[in-house]
């Protein structure tokens, strides 16, 4: 089985055996667009390219003379929105999560109690990132690309139809759009009012386990698979990674610190959060996955890195380290807590659990003694703080967690992993499983095709775990910065919009981040 996933910054595919062992693996790059304030978008054609490269990659690395290819499944990030014409052709290029140039809509949703109520039906927190918003942009801001609108989709959906001449969305990403109603298991009449959008110019919503064959004789014949081998349209990219690292049963906690992070937690029904701070999206139409996103994970320990720390990764590049590894080195001559320095990590605006696309990161606590040891701690702290809130936000809505399963690049990291035992007070496991996303769509293709009975089954797969204990001499300082955190944070925010204001009117220029 292959498993597929387009994130938001490269394409990668893992073959997997059918005990759940890495065979080949790949991973495409390409850049995201920031060539305007708020702006953050991929080339829907960089991106095809990146997926057929992938695919014919893995093939060459695979042994089809001892062994049969069953599928490809796919996973993929949630909310990217492109605009096609009539004949399918892109309008706009893929507009990402990370787009925050909807926040006016997003606000006025706010404002008036409509996103509340939208909200309660799509499971989909009122923020820029949904199709919700991005198409009431484009609807007001940009009325040319509106009109001439014939159809919409995410980038998992033009994939499918570019390789296999098929219209349709899997459950999973249409319950994060914020136009799909999760107890209906349809489109959101009143959302699609308030967006004058039809049924007619969205995808066929499908299950995950859906299968499509015959690609296109164009891809085909660059690729080299046999067209009888079936494509499963999977899900999206965090439901996924809940699956790959097997935190699918009642109260397990699933904690992600990629680029962006998670905290999520998997259940049988939809499950609304009164003060609408996580989300409530499918993994299949039979679980629900109920968490929190935030956009300020390692992409903050980068921009630490590459502005804090630039002799040091020079040093690091001139001696073949890894420059990360040299910063938690530094980090840890630092004691837990900072010596009182907060690190609050909204350089990205916020996604859960304040939902507010105008945040922005602070330094608080700053005195004469702190030096940069001490901030690249705090920053690290900082993310897993912020992360922490969110799983506060979570066990009010469906209880104290079991049991902790964490996974991303940070993994990798003893010190981050123990930081997360230590502010969590709990135990944090750590799967073996690689690319945990692409496991989860290769079982739920391994389903699809009856090769496996249950998703449970994934347990089989994960291999090793290694579980980090909390320290008890770290409780005390955590226990006491923790609700100065969350404060601050609640007093920053009334300044949020107008710092944010500023920044917006005195921006010089966009990026492009490879």
């Amino acid at each position: 089985m292959v498993g597929m996933d387009i994130g938001t910054t490269s394409t990668k595919a893992v073959l997997y055996d059918l005990d759940g062992n890495v065979l080949a693996y790949t991973n495409k790059l390409y850049p995201l667009y920031r060539d305007a304030t708020g702006m953050a978008e991929e080339d829907p054609e960089e991106i095809l390219e990146a997926v057929v490269n992938g695919l014919q990659e893995i093939l060459r690395k695979a042994d089809l003379k001892n062994g049969k290819l069953h599928g490809v499944s796919f996973s993929s990030a949630n909310q990217s929105l492109i605009a096609l014409d009539k004949n399918h052709k892109p309008l706009t290029r893929v507009i990402t999560w990370a787009d925050t140039r909807a926040t006016k809509y997003a606000d006025q949703l706010k404002a008036d109690g409509t996103g509340k109520t939208l909200y309660e039906h799509t499971g989909t927190p009122i923020h820029p990132m949904s199709l919700l918003c991005k198409l009431l942009w484009l609807k007001n801001d940009h009325a040319d690309i509106y009109k001439k609108a014939a159809y919409y989709c995410g980038i998992k959906e033009y994939i499918f139809y570019r390789l296999l001449d098929v219209w349709q969305m899997d459950i999973s990403v249409a319950s994060g759009t914020g136009i799909f109603n999760i107890f209906d298991l349809d489109w959101d009449k009143d959302a699609l009012a308030l967006t004058g959008v039809t049924t007619d110019q969205l995808p066929k919503i499908v299950d995950g386990y859906a299968q499509s064959t015959g690609m296109r004789d164009e891809y085909a014949k660059v690729i080299g698979y046999p067209k009888d081998v079936p494509f499963i349209q999977g899900a999206f990219d965090g439901a996924l990674s809940n699956l790959g690292v097997n935190a699918i049963d009642e109260g397990v906690v699933a904690v992600t610190i990629g680029t962006s992070g998670a905290v999520r937690v998997v259940t049988d029904h939809p499950v609304i959060d009164p003060k609408g701070r996580v989300f409530c999206y499918a993994l299949t139409k039979d679980l629900w996955v109920v968490g929190g996103p935030v956009n300020n994970g390692g992409v903050v320990f980068r921009w630490a890195r590459d502005n804090l720390f630039d002799a040091e990764k020079s040093t690091a590049a001139l001696l073949q380290e890894d420059s990360y590894d040299l910063l938690t080195e530094i980090a840890k001559r630092v004691p837990a807590g900072s010596d009182g320095l907060l690190f609050h990590p909204f350089l990205g605006g916020e996604r859960a659990p304040i939902w507010d696309a105008d945040a922005r990161g602070s330094f608080f606590g700053l005195t004469q003694m702190h030096t940069r040891a001490h901030m690249i701690r705090a920053v690290l702290e900082g993310i897993v703080y912020n992360l922490y809130t969110v799983l506060l936000a979570l066990e009010e809505v469906v209880g104290e967690p079991k049991s902790i399963m964490a996974t991303g690049g940070f993994a990798r990291s003893e010190l981050w992993r123990q930081m997360l035992s230590d502010i969590f007070e709990q135990p944090v496991t750590i799967p073996e499983s690689f690319e945990s996303s692409c496991l989860g769509a290769a079982v739920i293709g391994m389903k699809s095709l009856g090769l496996i009975d249950n998703l449970s089954d994934v347990k089989k797969f994960v291999g090793e775990t290694n579980t980090y204990q909390p320290n008890p001499e770290n409780f005390d300082v955590y226990r006491e910065l923790v609700p100065i955190y969350i404060r601050l944070s609640r007093q920053l925010q009334t300044e949020y919009t107008n710092i944010a204001n500023f920044q917006k009117k005195h921006a010089q220029h966009g990026e492009t981040q490879e």
